[in-house]
This record gives C-alpha cells, structure tokens and sequence, in this order.
C-alpha cells in the first residue's frame, strides 16, 4: 500500500482496522451450532428408530397387503378393453402383469388402447 504524507511530510500508513470483540455474539453463534448438532442427532436416531420398528413391523403389514391385493390370474384368454382401460388397470383386473400383457400384445401401443380392441392375455 502506498504511503499517504501526513501534514509534517512524513509518511503516514493506514490505521489498522479496529476488531470490535462481541463476545455475546461469539458466544451465542456456539450456542447455536451446539443446538443445531443436538438437533441433527436427535432427527437422525429417531429416524433410525423407527426405519427399524417399520421394517420389522412393516414386512408383515406389507405381506398381508400384497397378498389380500393379488387377485389370482384370469383364466380368460382375451380382453375387450374398456373405454378408461390402462395396461395397470387391466394388468390390476386380470392378474397379469404389465410387462406380459405387453410382451403377448407387441402390436399395441400402450399409450392408446381403443375401447372394443382385444388383447391376448396367453399365448
């Protein structure tokens, strides 16, 4: 930095910034960061907790579900889609996955299904 000549010609260098020494907020700004750690740790083990009690719990809610959801297969060997009808609607009604239904139906398109068209639902 240059020196700026003071009223005598001498020299004179800027004054250093005074530090202004807030220890309040020094000591809240710790205050802070310590509640906020505790506050993380807390989320985290309570998340832990219940992952835990759901996945125990949950594997048997879970199996219950699914298996009062899955209808048995259709023994129908073709479909009439209605008119509202999606491949997961119909896949829903008949037991069939999507996938299969798609895989026996490579000539449709899944994005428009007419309602009258006929889908093959086994080979």
């Amino acid at each position: 930095m240059p020196a700026h000549p003071g009223a005598d010609g001498a020299p004179r260098y800027p004054r250093p910034m005074k530090r202004k020494r807030s220890w309040i907020a020094r000591i809240l700004a710790l205050a802070a960061l310590a509640g906020a750690i505790v506050a993380i740790v807390v989320v985290a083990s309570n998340t832990h907790l219940h992952s835990n009690s759901n996945s125990k719990s949950g594997q048997n809610k879970g199996q219950t579900q699914k298996e009062q959801q899955k209808k048995p297969r259709t023994k129908a060997k073709k479909y009439v889609v209605q008119s509202g009808d999606t491949l997961t609607s119909i896949a829903h009604k008949t037991g069939i996955p999507v996938a299969e239904i798609q895989a026996l139906n490579p000539e449709v398109d899944p994005q428009i299904l007419i309602a009258g068209e006929t889908l093959k639902l086994q080979k």
